[in-house]
């Protein structure tokens, strides 16, 4: 039996000496090299006793070696689980301990904490820091650059993504090799890509944007990437003119409109613009048209499905909206009372099902069953309508998620660290638009009796617990909380009275 996984995206490639990271200190990683440090890697791994279908947690920089760990896990039939650079050790012992990693890749300066979680559970800790070294290359660079790959079918696991439930508690969403390879295959067909293209990758790869639609995508067409550690204005304009595409979340075209160096000449040979993780402004859309004369691609998906729309590439780009299903995804606007399927034009949650939704969650057979349908099809938790044409619009979201930058951010988490500080009777944590993040963290605190509650110290305590994108950007004190007659509180009224918070 093949690796479904490795064969299409990697192992397609073995012999090329083509580019296929372009760094920015002007240093060309090709097809084969790149395979070969991943297959350094897959030996360094599997010398340590891991086996087929364990779990190796990553937190580290974005670099061509962490791409390359997630290249050697699906040769050695590893699962990969990326995880946000940004998450404290209380953030991370969680996904570790649940997951069971039998493996933890983290830079050096966090070695130390990580040795901590990682004793208890018997799992190894190895480093790999921002300018490529640490102690996993270091034994990778000794080991032989072939590796034999290790046979993994459709329905195998590919890897794990945490995403948080609105109680606070991360689910692990589990991706077999079918889900991202289709997925992948869809888009390359849908957007065209082909091994002319050259993609401008400023995008994270602990994210499903960045690593499984912006590489994967890459990969199976045979395309080049400008590896970019993070998003710079200066830089995405410097490399422009050697690339066909982009793939960002709005914060991305937000700044590079506010840059009077982003001009129709400097994009004139770009191929595509795509926009996701997060909703794409209409002025966003008008301004960047009249700029450019490009319509920014705006898609939709999540970490359970990948993606699951778009808009057409040949056809009009509709704002506002996130496009069609993708060949071979079918999905439907449903009663969240009942589950009955309501007709275009009315508003209801958001089903999806096709080869791209993922297996189920780890270890919670209770949410899986709550979530994903026995007949196949995923209750995605999103608010939609399709309307006449045919276009799915996302009109809200009937938990209370929060999507600033790209980033998922659940408000009952927050909620809880603010919830126990001193002086402190309740929270709510809500998103209010922000022009330059889409949405951002918004806290109203109400205080105990006679109390006073310090915002400062609030906020360092917020900081201290959670990474930095959750962190509110504004908090204040109201006498009480708006709720219905049983007793909820009515986070939608709050959101309305602070939309205008960082807006006007």
């Amino acid at each position: 039996m093949a690796n479904l996984l490795y064969d299409h995206l990697f192992g397609t490639h073995a012999g090329k000496t083509t580019p296929f990271l372009y760094l920015l200190n002007g240093d060309v990683i090709t097809h084969q090299s790149f395979l070969e440090m991943a297959a350094q890697i897959a030996n360094a791994m599997t010398e340590q006793g891991l086996k087929t279908g364990d779990r190796v947690a990553v937190q580290i920089e974005k670099t061509p070696q962490a791409l390359a760990v997630y290249a050697a896990c699906a040769q050695a039939g590893l699962v990969f689980l990326p995880l946000n650079t940004a998450y404290t050790v209380d953030e991370l012992t969680y996904f570790i301990e649940n997951s069971g990693a039998s493996l933890i890749v983290c830079d050096t300066s966090r070695q130390d904490d990580i040795r901590a979680v990682a004793k208890p559970l018997s799992a190894a800790v190895e480093t790999l820091d921002a300018d490529g070294s640490g102690s996993l290359m270091q034994k990778a660079e000794s080991q032989p650059t072939q590796f034999e790959t290790v046979a993994r079918g459709p329905d195998d696991l590919a890897a794990f993504l945490y995403t948080s439930g609105t109680t606070g508690r991360s689910k692990g969403a589990m991706l077999t090799q079918k889900n991202l390879l289709s997925n992948a295959q869809a888009l390359v067909k849908e957007w065209r890509f082909t091994s002319d293209d050259t993609l401008l990758h400023a995008l994270p790869i602990f994210h499903t944007h960045g690593l499984f639609v912006a590489t994967n995508v890459t990969l199976i067409a045979g395309s080049s990437m400008v590896f970019m550690p993070k998003f710079d204005t200066d830089k995405i304009i410097e490399w422009m003119p050697k690339a066909t595409t982009l793939m960002g979340v709005p914060t991305f075209y937000t700044r590079l409109l506010a840059d009077e160096r982003f001009t129709k000449d400097l994009t004139a040979h770009m191929r595509l613009f795509v926009s996701g993780s997060a909703p794409l402004l209409a002025e966003t859309h008008v301004q960047f048209e009249q700029r450019t004369g490009h319509r920014i691609l705006e898609r939709y998906g999540m970490t359970e499905t990948n993606m699951n729309t778009s808009n057409p590439y040949h056809g009009e780009r509709r704002a506002g909206t996130v496009g069609f299903p993708l060949p071979g995804t079918e999905l439907k606007i449903t009663n969240p009372d009942d589950g009955a399927t309501l007709p275009d034009g009315e508003v209801g949650q958001i089903e999806v099902r096709g080869a791209n939704v993922f297996k189920g969650y780890w270890q919670m057979p209770e949410k899986t069953a709550a979530e994903l349908r026995e007949d196949g099809f995923f209750i995605t938790g999103d608010l939609g309508m399709i309307d006449e044409d045919g276009y799915v619009h996302i009109v809200g979201r009937n938990k209370d998620l929060i999507i600033s930058g790209g980033y998922n951010i659940y408000p009952k988490e927050i909620e809880m660290v603010l919830d126990d500080q001193d002086g402190v009777l309740e929270s709510a944590v809500i998103g209010v638009p922000h022009p330059d993040f889409g949405e951002t963290v918004l806290g109203v605190i109400i205080a105990q009796p006679d109390e006073s509650p310090d915002l400062d110290s609030l906020m360092k305590a917020v900081q201290k617990s959670l990474a930095r994108f959750k962190h509110p950007r504004k908090l204040v004190i109201l006498d009480e909380l708006p709720r219905n007659t049983m007793g909820k509180v009515q986070k939608n009224l709050l959101r309305d009275t602070y939309k205008d918070a960082f807006t006007s």
